[in-house]
């Protein structure tokens, strides 16, 4: 299991992954889940994957290396060389159903799902930064100002701290905050996700990232995080009167 979240806003974009998979209590590994494509001036893309890390790695490794055609005659493209975000979302797509294509039929006949969803933001040249969500039939949707953040993996845990709190018009390193605690209330309530964290910010038309980092268990700032939002919340609810009902 995984947790990833991102939001596009006014200002730019922020990514957070995980780095926890497991295949059980006795085999817990970590794998960067966060892949970040950066051609300073031309275009900055973020991908996020949750789901069968050898699909997700697969997927990757076509988009970004080996390269396909989105329509027959066309030549290859990869992430590398797509003129738009798009398309590079359409490219995707395409990805995860070659894969399905070749890994689908074994993993049915183990009875196994094909299980993979993956997160993808950025800006390329002129174009608007956009964020998408793609699926596992290649599918994908967009997040658009009224819903500026997706989220994938293990989510429910994380999920309303941004609702309350994430818009369009919140700014970049406050996004970066919420995330953060988005994070630590997945990892305190759900064992298979898991320090450290990846975490790439990128600011609107820069066209290069601007924090790409790995957040350890030892991080002083997110140690801070955690703990002054835990002191917060009891104080909170401390704080809110009780019921005055008879009991």
């Amino acid at each position: 299991m995984t947790y990833c979240v991102a939001l596009r806003l006014r200002g730019g974009l922020v990514m957070l992954a995980d780095t926890r998979t497991n295949a059980g209590v006795d085999n817990i590994s970590t794998f960067r889940k966060l892949t970040t494509i950066e051609h300073p001036g031309d275009r900055v893309i973020g991908i996020m994957t949750a789901g069968n890390l050898a699909l997700s790695q697969a997927i990757v490794n076509l988009a970004t290396e080996q390269g396909l055609s989105l329509y027959d005659g066309e030549p290859h493209e990869t992430l590398h060389t797509v003129p738009s975000m798009v398309r590079a979302a359409q490219l995707m797509g395409q990805a995860v159903r070659n894969v399905y294509k070749v890994d689908g039929p074994s993993l049915e006949a183990q009875a196994e799902p094909f299980n993979v969803s993956i997160l993808m933001g950025g800006q390329i040249g002129g174009g608007k930064l956009r964020l998408f969500q793609i699926y596992a039939a290649g599918n994908y949707i967009e997040a658009t100002e009224d819903t500026p953040y997706l989220q994938i993996g293990e989510h429910k845990y994380g999920k309303p701290i941004i609702d309350r709190a994430a818009t369009y018009d919140t700014d970049v390193g406050d996004a970066l905050k919420l995330a953060l605690i988005s994070m630590d209330s997945t990892i305190r309530s759900n064992l298979s996700v898991g320090l450290p964290i990846d975490v790439m910010v990128y600011r609107r038309d820069a066209l290069k990232v601007a924090l790409n980092r790995r957040i350890k268990d030892d991080d002083p700032y997110f140690k801070n995080i955690r703990q002054s939002w835990s002191d917060a919340l009891t104080r909170a609810y401390q704080a809110l009167p009780g019921p005055d009902w008879e009991f």
